[in-house]
């Protein structure tokens, strides 16, 4: 599906990704932001709010479930699989903070990404990035382009 003006907003205190086309709701999905909470500095494990905008796409074709390590396909999870690493899956989009206190936002590789603790989305549990259960990361990366704007807020 392609859309018009796709945007993305994160709500923190509800652990929800809503995509919108315009001002048409097109999905809305459960996440995992920070169990650490919200914050910017580097290192902190955080996650970041404001305003960002989808930098960079990897995994395009990637089987659900790819692996990925510095953003390269490493191997593939499967449910069920003995793993205590919090795994980065499926397809990510890579944010860019678009203001002074996000501008490291990049730099702190904060994604949108799938995960295998897909037990855990619907609460903070991540170290930094947004997590959607896996399929759910298939169909978004498929309707947003890079450029896509983001909104995370509390």
């Amino acid at each position: 599906m392609q859309l018009a003006q796709p945007r993305i907003e994160v709500s923190i205190s509800s652990q929800r990704l809503s995509l919108w086309d315009g001002d048409r709701l097109v999905r809305s999905w459960p996440v995992s932001t920070s169990k650490y909470g919200i914050g910017f500095k580097e290192g902190s494990l955080k996650t970041p709010v404001g305003g960002f905008v989808v930098k960079e796409k990897h995994g395009d074709g990637a089987e659900e479930g790819t692996i990925f390590k510095s953003r390269q396909p490493v191997g593939v999870w499967r449910p069920g699989m003995d793993v205590e690493e919090d795994l980065v899956l499926t397809r990510i989009l890579r944010l860019d903070g678009i203001e002074g206190r996000n501008a490291n936002t990049f730099d702190r590789y904060v994604y949108i990404h799938g995960t295998n603790g897909e037990d855990r989305i619907g609460r903070p549990a991540s170290h930094g990035c947004v997590r959607l259960r896996n399929r759910e990361m298939v169909e978004l990366f498929e309707m947003v382009p890079v450029g896509t704007r983001v909104w995370i807020e509390v």
